[in-house]
């Protein structure tokens, strides 16, 4: 009996730490696209003002480890923001990144052109704070240009 217990618990342990490990492995191409049709299913389903409000708190469903959805409007200004709520209301049409890119206009400009696609940069990390290749998924939706991106290895 003490010889299954102990097989069980040696289970128990490994199906832990398991789920720990998947836990810190960030987040994929597909989970960021994922991540923004489903902003987009809840903004079709709870319209605008819940969508954004819950899209701006971390611990919210639009915040998976280092994937966190961004909403902008047409000209750049932060309409949520679930890695930095702070930045709501900032218009950063103007930012760049670490190479001096002006990322979010590339974000502007394919959610204007094509409507959905990628933009690649380089940006920190929210959870190793490290200076990391990110590629956001971009995808236009009821006048909200909605993004979510992930860490390149």
């Amino acid at each position: 009996m003490l010889h299954i217990l102990k097989r069980a618990a040696l289970g128990f342990l490994l199906l832990a730490l398991g789920g720990a490990a998947l836990a810190d492995r960030p987040g994929t191409a597909g989970e960021a696209s994922a991540l923004v049709k489903k902003t987009i299913v809840h903004l079709k389903k709870h319209g605008r003002d819940k969508t954004l409000q819950a899209a701006s708190h971390p611990s919210a469903t639009f915040v998976d480890r280092d994937l966190y959805v961004s909403v902008y409007d047409l000209d750049g200004k932060v309409l949520a923001h679930g890695s930095n709520p702070k930045l709501v209301g900032v218009n950063v049409a103007n930012l760049r990144d670490a190479n001096d890119k002006y990322f979010i206009k590339d974000i502007l400009a394919k959610a204007a052109g094509a409507g959905s696609g990628w933009v690649d940069y380089k940006w920190v990390d929210p959870v190793t704070r490290t200076l990391r290749d990110k590629s956001v998924y971009v995808e236009k939706a009821d006048g909200l240009i909605i993004a979510a991106g992930y860490y390149k290895d």
